[in-house]
């Protein structure tokens, strides 16, 4: 499936231990941007957008990663949200992933017309900690929704998910920190989380090593353009 990524609006407010070295802060700190800074972006109406002859410039069957340098559910883009919605419901030929840390914002934040979920809408709720895991998944796990997946990332401790590993939990995928003064992720936290979803029945996907990688008791130290690869090479994935 070919894939776009739609960045309706630029910036975010730091909100947990997972959000200690985001890469949006780092890549804006190169140009020394404000990633505090909310606002819209000059791609906002991309998914709507036509050519010269009136035809949609992002093809039908397109996955559209939305949100990836903000938080689809921050408080200061409430104002812009809508239209987000109403652009996506536009756009039923096209699949809209999206991953949060402000699940427990979900429902004030749905359109009106949302029900059980639009069907062209993947709602991924982002985890990096016990702590945050218990927080976040009972609201996740109560709010409607066509296609909810779990985001473990960037790992940074060993996570019990068995609890919210329910039916309607369409995959969980794990990947570990990048960049500098990333925190370790541990291989045996990744088969753990593997472990779990192997007995819900729900697919696994091993995304990333991160930058510091422990593997039986031994650190690595893997370059950002290995670390897919890396975890690729563990097979041990497991698919729908």
């Amino acid at each position: 499936m070919r894939s776009v990524t739609w960045n309706p609006w630029h910036g975010c407010r730091k909100l947990s231990a997972g959000c200690k070295h985001c890469y949006v802060y780092r890549i804006d700190a190169k140009y020394e941007r404000d990633s505090a800074e909310v606002r819209k972006t000059q791609n906002f109406r991309l998914p709507v957008k036509k050519d010269r002859q009136g035809r949609y410039k992002v093809e039908s069957g397109t996955l559209i990663y939305t949100c990836f340098t903000s938080d689809f559910l921050l408080e200061e883009a409430d104002a812009w949200r809508a239209e987000a919605w109403a652009m996506m419901r536009e756009r039923s030929d096209c699949t809209f992933l999206f991953i949060t840390k402000r699940i427990d914002r979900f429902l004030e934040c749905a359109p009106p017309d949302w029900g059980d979920g639009y069907d062209n809408v993947i709602v991924c709720c982002t985890v990096e900690n016990q702590d945050r895991t218990d927080y976040r998944l009972p609201y996740f796990l109560k709010i409607p929704a066509n296609r909810k997946e779990i985001v473990c990332s960037p790992l940074l401790e060993d996570i019990t998910l068995s609890p919210y590993l329910t039916p309607e939990i369409a995959c969980v995928t794990v990947g570990g920190e990048s960049g500098d003064g990333a925190r370790v992720c541990d291989f045996d936290w990744v088969l753990h989380i593997r472990e779990q979803c192997v007995r819900a029945g729900v697919p696994f996907h091993f995304q990333q090593t991160g930058a510091n990688f422990r593997k039986n008791g031994r650190l690595y130290k893997i370059p950002r353009n290995r670390q897919h690869e890396q975890a690729r090479k563990a097979g041990i994935n497991i698919p729908e």
